[in-house]
């Protein structure tokens, strides 16, 4: 990525925090990714994908836009599910721009959430996406809705998956943006290492080849990363909270990690652009989603 010069003169350079915030399976990280460009957020067709406040920067030569795809908004089960809704809640804090988000058709909400953002006095863009599966009225009927509850906000009908209506999107945030100098360097696409999308591209992997509760049992962590010249060497744990469930992440004789790690290794090396190996072991770590401890190593936010 070419590096572009810092701005001097800030009096003109528009900055700011845009939070994506959203029931969980509307979309957020396919129109994250829209937004930015890039791939920074996984994204399958399953509830619960992004666990992580992910930010990804976009820089114009008098703007930067530093976007957060968050985890969906849910009742949470268990305490990385509370950790997850408290990335949802903090990101009110530093928003400049909410982006609210939800899937045509839809219609349940957050009170205590909606409320809360309407009491920031800041700009709120409702976004009602996947208007490709529904027929005009639908849209209209959903339009009618959601500006019942949001009437203060600028509204938008797109689909984040085919890019409809995206370029107009992206000029409203724009100008939304309040005046401020960069926050990050000019040539930044986001505040995470790679590590942390190598392990992202992984589980992505695990939540399209595995069923029922597995996915939502596992967590990825990076061990090893060390570039060489001609290849990335990877060593990945993968950690489950029960036997059972380290038996069917392994397989038969070995064929299920051997598949995951197969088409791991080619997601990573597309997004890497290098040739990679990957090693993948798996651990048992019985309720680690309810241990606080496990959840610092995580890197989830645990707090008081």
């Amino acid at each position: 990525m070419n590096n572009i010069p810092l701005i001097e003169n800030t009096e003109q350079h528009r900055a700011g925090f845009v939070n994506i915030i959203g029931n969980p399976n509307v979309g957020k990280s396919t129109l994250m990714n829209q937004l930015v460009g890039e791939k920074i957020s996984i994204m399958t067709s399953k509830a619960q994908t992004t666990r992580h406040r992910i930010k990804g920067i976009v820089n114009g030569d008098d703007f930067q836009i530093v976007y957060s795809d968050l985890p969906g908004v849910l009742d949470p089960a268990y305490m990385m599910q509370k950790m997850m809704m408290r990335f949802v809640t903090d990101s009110l804090q530093d928003a400049d721009i909410i982006l609210y988000l939800i899937e045509c058709g839809e219609t349940r909400y957050n009170e205590d959430l909606v409320e809360n953002i309407k009491k920031l006095g800041i700009p709120i863009v409702l976004i009602i996406n996947k208007i490709d599966k529904y027929d005009e009225v639908q849209v209209k009927e959903a339009r009618a809705y959601w500006e019942s509850i949001f009437p203060d906000a600028d509204v938008f009908t797109i689909s984040a998956l085919k890019g409809l209506h995206i370029d107009e999107l992206r000029e409203r945030i724009v100008s939304l943006l309040p005046l401020n100098p960069p926050y990050f360097p000019k040539d930044a696409l986001t505040d995470r290492p790679m590590r942390f999308f190598v392990s992202e591209l992984i589980r992505e992997q695990i939540l399209l080849q595995y069923k029922k509760e597995i996915p939502y049992s596992v967590e990825v962590v990076v061990e090893s990363y060390k570039e060489e010249e001609d290849i990335v060497r990877i060593g990945a744990m993968l950690y489950v909270e029960r036997t059972t469930q380290k038996a069917i992440i392994i397989g038969s004789k070995g064929s299920a990690i051997k598949k995951l790690g197969i088409d791991a290794r080619a997601s990573i090396e597309d997004f890497l652009q290098k040739h990679v190996y990957l090693d993948l072991s798996v651990k048992v770590l019985k309720d680690w989603r309810n241990s606080e401890l496990l959840m610092r190593k995580f890197g989830y936010d645990i707090r008081d």
